[in-house]
């Protein structure tokens, strides 16, 4: 068998007997690497350790691994402006955590013959949000509702290691500050004073 040392030298080709004789030596475990190779593979190594080491690797690429997620938001063609804000600022975080946005116009009674009023909206709503967004698939009637589909610019990993990294610096903040307020604005009010009797 070709034999492979501890820290990834060729020792060569050698007999098994040789080879255990060795592992035990080093206090390793013999491991076969590539059984279909001419002559077979091996390796010294400590296998407890590497399965470890595998293992975390595995849990590793995991916890960086993303999900698509279709977070839907449901408009009116008739939405108040503060409403539309207030909407907007939601597709704006879903947008920015990296997920795909549904929009959804229902309309309802006469509504239904103004589909225009739903288009112009949906377009206000892409144009609003252009920078973090492009619009995946285009404005369509489907029986009551029109739908529409925005997409993030960037990634679901790229968002995740963003949010992480900001997560990390408050962290780092704070250890840094221990006396102070996570409360910007609870720094800014002034103590109050006790009242006289």
């Amino acid at each position: 068998m070709r034999l492979v040392g501890p820290s990834g030298e060729q020792v060569g080709i050698v007999p098994l007997a040789k080879a255990l004789e060795l592992a035990q030596e080093y206090d390793l475990d013999l491991v076969e690497v590539a059984a279909n190779a001419r002559p077979p593979v091996c390796k010294l190594m400590d296998y407890g350790k590497f399965k470890y080491e595998s293992a975390m690797k595995a849990r590793e690429a995991r916890k960086n691994q993303a999900h698509t997620v279709i977070k839907e938001m449901k408009l009116r063609p008739k939405i108040d402006p503060h409403d539309y804000d207030t909407k907007k600022g939601h597709v704006v975080r879903f947008l920015k955590q990296g997920d795909k946005v549904k929009i959804t116009i229902m309309f309802r009674g006469r509504e239904q013959s103004r589909p225009e009023l739903g288009y112009r909206l949906l377009q206000r709503l892409a144009e609003d949000v252009q920078d973090l967004g492009f619009v995946e698939s285009n404005p369509k009637q489907d029986g009551r509702n029109m739908i529409m589909v925005l997409g993030p610019h960037k990634k679901k990993t790229e968002a995740m290691a963003e949010a992480r990294q900001a997560q990390e610096a408050r962290k780092a903040e704070a250890k840094a500050n221990p006396g102070r307020s996570q409360n910007p604005a609870d720094a800014e009010a002034p103590a109050e004073e006790p009242a006289e009797a």
